[in-house]
C-alpha cells in the first residue's frame, strides 16, 4: 500500500520491480501537485506484468482516472495515462464509505485543507495505521480537543478514525505561531496532532510533512522535545526511509 506519489515514489517503485511485487495498491489523499508528480516516475505503472490499482477522492471509478488523467495528459509531463503499460484499474474514495483494498480495510475522512483532501485508517489484520496528511485543525483557535473544549464534529471525525490506532501519521508542517499566521493553508502543527493522538488511544504518532523552511537542526530540537514529553503516545519526528515495524499478529 503506497500512501501519495511525492519524489519518494521513483525509489520505491524501483525497490518494488527489484522485489519482484505484481500487485500494488496506490492510495492518494488529494491532487495537489507535490502529492502527485511521483507518479510518472512509479517503476510498477511500466511493468506490464503489475497489477497496480489506483484510489482517488473521486465519485467513482471512472471520475477517479479523469482526475488523475488531468495531470498525465502530455503537458505536465510526456507520458499519458493511457500509455501506461501495467494492468491499471481506478478506484473513486469518498469520505464516510469504508471499502476494502487487497488485505487493507479502509475508512477515509475528510480533512481540512484547499481543494480538499482525504485522511485514511487503514487496517490489515490486527494492526492499524492512520494517514493525515495536508490538514488544518478541525476547529477554529480557541475552541476543540487542544484546548480543552468539545470537539466539533469533524474534529470528532477525525478522533473516531485515530481511534486505538497503532500508528499515527499526521502533518504538523507549522509552529503554532505559524499555524496562526497561515491559518488558510492547510497545516497543523505538533501540539494539535499530539491533543488528538493522546485523546484517541493511539499507540505511536509520527510528526511529518515537515515545512521545507525547517532546518535539521530545528528538526532534530524538535524531535528531543516531543521525546522528553511525558505521554501514553510514542511520539516521534518523521525521517526519511524510516522503518517503522508494527510487529505481526
Amino acid at each position: 500500500m503506497v500512501l501519495d506519489c511525492g519524489t519518494g515514489a521513483r525509489a520505491l517503485g524501483m525497490d518494488l520491480i527489484r522485489e519482484g511485487q505484481r500487485q500494488v495498491h496506490v492510495l492518494f489523499s488529494h491532487f495537489h501537485m507535490d502529492h502527485l508528480f511521483g507518479f510518472p516516475f512509479f517503476g510498477p505503472v511500466y511493468t506490464p506484468s503489475c497489477k497496480v490499482e489506483v484510489c482517488v477522492p473521486a465519485h467513482n471509478g471512472e471520475d477517479a482516472k479523469v482526475k488523475l488523467g488531468n495531470y498525465l495528459r502530455g503537458t505536465y509531463h510526456p507520458v499519458r495515462l493511457a500509455d501506461l503499460p501495467a494492468q491499471i484499474s481506478y478506484r473513486g474514495v469518498r469520505p464516510g464509505r469504508p471499502f476494502d483494498v487487497g488485505p487493507y480495510q479502509i475508512q477515509a475522512v475528510a480533512l481540512n485543507h484547499p481543494g480538499g483532501s482525504c485522511g485514511y485508517r487503514i487496517t490489515v489484520g490486527q494492526r492499524t495505521v492512520v494517514y493525515l496528511t495536508d490538514t488544518a485543525p478541525l476547529a477554529r483557535p480557541g475552541t476543540g480537543l487542544v484546548d480543552g473544549r468539545p470537539p466539533p464534529g469533524p474534529e470528532r471525525r477525525v478522533l473516531s478514525a485515530m481511534k486505538d490506532a497503532d500508528l499515527v501519521i499526521m502533518d504538523t508542517m507549522f509552529t503554532f505561531e505559524e499555524y496562526l499566521e497561515k491559518m488558510s493553508w492547510g497545516h497543523a502543527y505538533p501540539e494539535y496532532g499530539v491533543a488528538l493522538a493522546e485523546a484517541a488511544g493511539a499507540g505511536r504518532l509520527a510528526l511529518f510533512h515537515h515545512s521545507p523552511d525547517a532546518s535539521d537542526t530545528a528538526l532534530t530540537a524538535q524531535a528531543r522535545h516531543w521525546a522528553a514529553h511525558e505521554s501514553d503516545v510514542d511520539i516521534s519526528v518523521a525521517r526519511e526511509n524510516e522503518v517503522i515495524d508494527l510487529g505481526r499478529d
